[in-house]
């Protein structure tokens, strides 16, 4: 069933993993007092291609360090720099961070930036892309979502709507592209190059009520090919074109424990394997599905893969209250994912195709 399975264990659990190589993560704690935040480069047996046995390091190792002064629940890293941008899941505001480098092996807060709003229940989400000038994407809500210049604080662009909807995702899914997906399931997409009001798409029709919803977008070069995911608090998924979000590609209804729900859901495509999503949040497990088997009309989802090492693994009394915090996939290892759970244990694993066994 697995390639790999690699396991590493914190001292408090994360709920981000982010990369700043593909080789190295950066995690860190969300409890509400003082929280470590932690470097980590995953075990080179990981990435041996021949021989692993005679690899010497099959361990995660702490490759750089630091302290912060409250809980971290997102965190993203500025791609070409050596920085990431934190928000504590309390108010709007974003912490900047200096991951160290050679020369030092400790992690440093430079600076914050204010957001619009001191108080915000569930926080900032923060997105970033390569740009000549480090600029960071981020807001609580639909109506203070602001591009920032990291050097100066300078607000670039700010997203024109007059709704107030509180937000699940933000990520950019072109050079000025990017998408606001909505707790409610209402999605914009919005240009940083134009002064055009933002592409608006409404949740799809649902029999629950106070549904909630998670976004993803498929990374692409070329936005027409760009695949759009909701999924609900429910297990229903929808896949959408990015430029024709009114209209389903695929859905299908996915396996679900209402045990998780409050916990939070997490969605993604896969960037390296064609058609796959991953989610966890809806059970103990981080579920592996592929959406080219879907339909246009609704129907139960069959499992690909499902990751319940950290359930069975678990070292606490019951094991049916550890629950999975955040995963992510590998930026190029097709197969290869990471995984974090409230028992403060970390997993990357690299699973196998049951098909092509």
């Amino acid at each position: 069933m697995y390639k790999d399975l690699h396991v590493y264990q914190l001292e408090h659990p994360t709920q981000v993993i982010e990369w700043t190589s593909e080789k190295t993560v950066c995690v860190a704690g969300y409890t509400p007092a003082k929280n470590e935040i932690l470097e980590l480069r995953l075990p080179m047996r990981l990435f041996a291609e021949e021989n692993k046995g005679l690899c010497a390091e099959r361990d995660f190792k702490v490759v750089h360090g630091g302290f912060t002064d409250g809980p971290v629940r997102c965190l993203t890293h500025i791609p070409g720099t050596r920085c990431v941008v934190t928000n504590d899941g309390l108010s709007s505001s974003l912490q900047v961070w200096d991951l160290g480098g050679d020369d030092s092996d400790v992690i440093r807060r430079t600076r914050s930036i204010e957001g619009s709003r001191r108080v915000s229940v569930g926080g900032s989400r923060i997105a970033a892309q390569l740009s000549t000038q480090p600029q960071v994407l981020h807001g609580a809500q639909s109506s203070d979502v602001l591009l920032t210049d990291l050097s100066s604080g300078q607000t670039l662009y700010k997203l024109e709507t007059d709704s107030a909807d509180p937000l699940s995702s933000l990520q950019f899914v072109g050079d000025s592209v990017f998408l606001v997906g909505c707790c409610n399931g209402n999605i914009y997409v919005s240009d940083t190059r134009t002064s055009e009001a933002p592409q608006f798409s409404p949740p799809p029709a649902s029999s629950g009520k106070s549904v909630l919803w998670w976004t993803d977008a498929s990374s692409s070069p070329d936005l027409s090919s760009c695949r759009v995911i909701r999924l609900s608090s429910s297990g229903q998924a929808v896949v959408s074109d990015l430029r024709n979000q009114g209209k389903a590609v695929c859905q299908a209804q996915l396996d679900s424990e209402t045990r998780c729900l409050s916990l939070g859901v997490q969605v993604s495509w896969a960037p390296a394997l064609d058609d796959c999503i991953a989610v966890s949040g809806l059970s103990g497990a981080v579920q592996i599905y592929d959406t080219s088997l879907w339909k246009m009309e609704p129907q139960e989802a069959q499992l690909l893969f499902e990751h319940r090492g950290h359930v069975v693994s678990s070292q606490t009394q019951n094991h049916h209250d550890v629950f999975i915090t955040s995963h992510v996939w590998h930026p190029v290892r097709p197969r290869t994912l990471l995984s974090a759970a409230s028992d403060g244990s970390v997993h990357v694993w690299d699973w196998v195709d049951p098909v092509s066994c």
